[in-house]
């Protein structure tokens, strides 16, 4: 669902009354806090029934059932009559019920398996699980308690017990619920706070998770005690009880479905978008979309899929002739089930093979949201060979067997950034494995916003751009260079990763455990993990950590990496954890992403989409060797269903290194083992070894190889070797023929290390201030500090390198610099005069130098801002250049009213009858951002709602001047007078007039800065 402004929102309100037509009230509202008015009594009668236990209590009866040694169902009826409104809806068929056993011990019955002891008490009802080591696992605090609406279970809470689950909480999840509420049920609140596509289901690090089995809102409260309510008379839960996380999950997914294994186009970027009849892109045609496709050609950028009819009432036309000119491009078609799935049968014969649902018909989730997530999966398989692949917002338990739970309509933003990066990985934790959001949002959104949130998405496994809702379309190309560049970057890397990512989605439909993690699911013993020290961090499979920028910032604070060597992914720097990493520098075009040592990780080299891999095609294996280690590569055709007869193979990657230092490397690739259509019976294999210190000599299949220069002559030979001191803190770089696929073959790296070198911290580390800015045309000093790790560091130069059109000064050179010493230098680097402020720009500090016996490089990225001279005289806003500027509608206008999308097609600015020469026009939310370099006293203008308005619209004003609010006006409306601004700037070198929406309608949020100056002097 949407949220619309203008025309749309008739749609939506007609869509919403049918919402609330089929899906009846609202049910997500938490439950009342009071206790519960009844509590259940003491035992009044007790029956066994081979693995169900019956216990009464005056008019209420428990019923126990055991369906694994460590799963069973605990039910209460308050009446005495048990229901089930879910019937076959999200619970499984089980397999026969194990081996159970009782006693009656005087004040209790237990009653076991061969795994768990559940004791129920007798005076009163309370029920308390023991392992069959008589561990406990929990204990109710009191008995289950009723009263006309809700049921509720009390227990007691270990002194560091953590709790996680409930589905996908938007800003929370992947650090610990303990001392939280969370709300479990469809509320339509997508943004941080809210919860789509929640499941009833949590899991505590006491060995234990609980799945209520109802369509009910629930509430949790990880107080202590631990209160769970649903909203319904009636008791109904399963219980397992695992020896970890994992295997909790495992037997909630065993329960309630494992994750279904996407499509490999699936684990693709994807695109939406409405071309049929759009408002807001102006008449367009169904097969317009193939023009798009062309530009993720054109531009070099992978995209498997696109949805091209994303819009209320949009249609589709030339189905089939769409789907076809996809499939030319190497894209499958998807459609949005907008008004139904009664013609997906015919719309899959005609190609389609994604279904992203809605709520508009999905109503109020629960049972309507889970059937039509079964029901449109299934129709795309009854139609097609194709395996089933839906988008589903506001979906509840089951949903992880048959779609990608995705978190609904947010406008792009830093914020949005930041509390999405918690969601995901925290969704995980209840067997959600494809939890996503739109590339920026729908709405909203800005050239850096996007690339720093396509930068981390690209390690989620599914994620799409939706476009055709905001102001501009959200195509990654879309902003041009350096954005497109950037965004190319990581669209391509996430589709190197492919067989990676393909491999862990392999193992959640074993597992029932995504890919991507919090750091508290694989370091359950990390206190730090369960905390806000790695909140706004998640791993990515098990060996990359992805610590995402969610600020409008070049440096990184706060990257939490625990136990274990992790290498800098861009830099190869090594750091021992657990340690906490301050002043990362990020610039724009680099993610903090590490990988950890020991990582083996498969990789498609050079390709745009999945279908480019041929029969000859090579693997690559990207290794950061450190003691044992392996990795199990999973294959199989990709796209149709027959992996689930068997057909897929599997490789195993062994590798043995040395824990730390000098020692040969061997990497064991195993023989492929299984089959499958179109399965490479033969094919050659690169190797990216992260050594740090060259070999003495590498051996394929116990046969030298031989050692070759560069990059280029390795190409050219197709098989050999090369060591590269340049690259990422030292890499050997194999090749090899094409191999046979069924057989095993030994890769052997002589005299070479773990990754760190043979001399661990032997490598110089360089830093450079954050947030440096250039003068356009001036050349301006860079400072660098160069420090030498536990050896001496000699014939060290230090240079810079920039983009094209720059200049930079000489390098510096240092004949020896002692081991432990720093040498700061200052260098300098020249903008060209017409750069863009707007646009940043990395540049590269490279030390080469000799340490511990040989030549090393280290390489270390920054971010430079291009500024325009500060004025020395009073200038009005209008004639400056805004370093940014973000607009609710449109650009923002110089000596205009704000107009519609296109620039300078706005009025004359006008504020209470009164016609301005100069001036801003803008529109809530506006941002615009100003040099003024320490030279200006005071911002003077009039602010408010332009005439053109009449009386509608609402805003406030704001002038920030280097990240402190200076002024802010009283809400503002049409029918407001102006606001007389004057406002001392004491020195700012950056000032930022903003126009705020404060009603959340945005419509007529027209605000102009008329007369704006700033008063500056030389």
């Amino acid at each position: 669902m949407r949220k619309p402004t203008g025309l749309r929102a008739a749609v939506v309100a007609a869509l919403l009354g049918l919402v609330v037509a089929v899906a009846g009230p609202a049910g997500s509202a938490p439950a009342a806090a009071t206790a519960p008015a009844h509590t259940v009594g003491d035992v009044t009668g007790f029956e066994a029934d081979g693995p169900v236990y019956h216990l009464h209590a005056g008019r209420a009866e428990a019923r126990v059932s055991f369906v694994t040694d460590r799963t069973f169902r605990l039910e209460l009826a308050p009446d005495g009559t048990f229901s089930d409104p879910t019937g076959k809806d999200i619970v499984l068929p089980q397999g026969a019920p194990p081996a159970t056993h009782w006693r009656d011990t005087g004040d209790a019955y237990e009653l076991s398996t061969a795994q768990v002891t559940l004791t129920a008490y007798k005076s009163p009802l309370r029920f308390e699980l023991r392992r069959a080591d008589g561990s406990l696992v929990w204990s109710e605090a009191k008995g289950i308690g009723w009263d006309e609406k809700t049921t509720t279970q009390t227990l007691a809470r270990g002194a560091t017990e953590q709790f996680y689950g409930a589905g996908m909480q938007n800003g929370r999840g992947n650090t610990s619920h303990r001392g939280h509420t969370v709300e479990v049920g469809v509320d339509y609140h997508w943004d941080d706070g809210g919860h789509p596509n929640s499941v009833p289901f949590y899991l505590s690090t006491a060995g234990y998770g609980v799945f209520r089995n109802t369509y009910a809102p629930n509430t949790y409260a990880f107080d202590d005690p631990v209160t769970t309510t649903a909203q319904e008379r009636r008791f109904d839960a399963y219980y397992f009880a695992g020896p970890s996380t994992k295997d909790v999950i495992g037997q909630y997914t065993a329960l309630t479905g494992k994750p279904f294994l996407p499509p490999v186009y699936g684990l693709e970027i994807g695109d939406s978008d409405c071309y049929l009849h759009n408002a807001n892109r102006g008449e367009r045609h169904t097969l317009d979309s193939l023009k798009v496709a062309d530009g993720y050609l054109q531009h070099d950028m992978p995209n498997g899929w696109m949805l091209v009819n994303d819009g209320y009432g949009c249609g589709y036309e030339n189905l089939g002739q769409t789907s076809q000119g996809l499939g030319d491009r190497k894209m499958k078609l998807g459609l949005w089930t907008e008004d139904g799935i009664a013609k997906l049968a015919d719309q899959v014969k005609a190609g389609q093979r994604i279904a992203k649902l809605d709520v508009a018909w999905v109503g109020d989730g629960y049972k309507f949201a889970l059937d039509g997530c079964k029901d449109a999966y299934k129709g795309i398989e009854d139609n097609s060979d194709a395996r089933g692949f839906t988008w589903a917002p506001e979906s509840w338990a089951g949903a992880q067997r048959c779609g990608v739970q995705w978190s609904g309509d947010q406008s792009g933003s830093w914020e949005y950034i930041r509390w999405q990066i918690p969601t995901y990985a925290g969704a995980t934790m209840s067997g959600l494995a494809y939890t996503t959001g739109d590339v920026d949002g729908i709405f909203g959104g800005s050239p850096k916003t996007y690339v720093r949130d396509l930068q981390w998405k690209a390690f989620l496994p599914a994620v799409m751009t939706m476009d055709g809702w905001a102001a501009s379309d959200k195509q990654p190309f879309r902003h041009g260079d350096p954005y497109t560049a950037i965004n190319r970057k990581y669209l391509k890397l996430k589709e190197s990763l492919l067989p990676y990512m393909y491999s862990y989605a392999a193992e959640a439909t074993r597992t029932g455990v995504g890919p991507v993690r919090p750091l508290s699911l694989e370091y359950p013993d990390d206190p730090k993990a369960a905390t806000d020290a790695a909140k706004y961090e998640f791993l990515s499979g098990q060996d990359f950590l992805v610590a995402p920028v969610y600020q409008d910032t070049d440096t990184r604070n706060g990257i939490y990496l625990p136990k274990g060597t992790w290498i800098d992914y861009w830099s190869g720097r090594t750091y021992r954890g657990p340690v906490t990493v301050d002043g990362y520098s990020a610039p724009l075009d680099t993610l903090p992403l590490f990988v950890k040592a020991g990582a083996a990780v498969p990789m498609w080299p050079g390709i745009r989409s999945y279908q480019d891999r041929t029969a000859g095609s090579p693997l690559a294996w990207d290794v950061y060797p450190q003691g044992r280690s392996s990795f199990t590569l999973y294959e199989d055709d990709g796209v149709t269903r027959a992996h689930r007869t068997g057909a897929g193979a599997t490789q195993r990657v062994d590798v043995t290194a040395p824990r730390s230092g000098a020692g040969d490397v061997r990497i064991d690739v195993g023989a492929s083992k299984g089959s499958f259509h179109g399965k490479q019976t033969g094919r050659p294999y690169a190797f990216t070894v992260h050594t740090g210190d060259a070999p003495r000599g590498v051996e394929l299949a116990g046969r030298p190889l031989k050692r070759l220069p560069s990059a280029r002559a390795l190409e050219t030979a197709g098989q050999g070797w090369y060591y590269d001191p340049a690259d990422r803190g030292g890499v050997v770089h194999v090749r090899t023929a094409s191999r046979p696929t069924d057989r095993a073959f030994a890769l052997t790296l002589k005299g070479a290390s773990a990754v760190g070198g043979r001399t661990p911290g032997a490598g110089v580390t360089v830093t450079t201030p954050g947030g440096q800015e250039v003068t356009k045309g001036a050349p301006t000093t860079v400072r660098t500090a160069v420090t030498a790790g536990t050896r001496d560091a000699t014939d060290v130069s230090v240079s810079l390198s920039a983009p094209e059109g720059w200049r930079v000064s000489a390098p510096v050179r240092h004949r020896r610099l002692a081991a432990g010493g720093t040498a700061r230098d200052a260098l300098t680097v020249t903008a060209p005069k017409d750069a863009s402020s707007a646009d940043p720009v990395t540049v590269t500090a490279t030390v080469r130098y000799r340490a511990a016996g040989a030549p090393r490089t280290t390489v270390h990225r920054f971010e430079v801002r291009p500024v325009p001279p500060a004025p020395t005289a009073d200038t009005w806003a209008s004639d400056m250049e805004w370093l940014t500027a973000t607009n609710g509608y449109g650009p923002a206008e110089r000596d205009r009213s704000n107009g519609e999308s296109g620039p300078a097609d706005g009025r004359p600015l006008t504020l209470g009858g009164k016609t301005y020469a100069k001036g801003i026009g803008a529109h809530a939310n506006a941002d615009l951002e100003f040099f003024t370099g320490g030279r200006c006293t005071s911002f003077t203008a009039d602010a408010g709602i332009d005439d053109e308005i009449a009386d509608y619209g609402e805003v406030a004003f704001s002038v920030e001047a280097d990240g402190t609010v200076l002024w802010t006006s009283p809400k503002l409306t049409g029918k407001s007078a102006p606001v007389a601004v004057d406002v001392p700037l004491r020195g700012a070198r950056h000032v930022r007039l903003k126009v705020t929406d404060t009603d959340g309608k945005k419509s007529g949020d027209h605000g102009d800065w008329a007369a704006a100056r700033f008063h500056c002097s030389g």
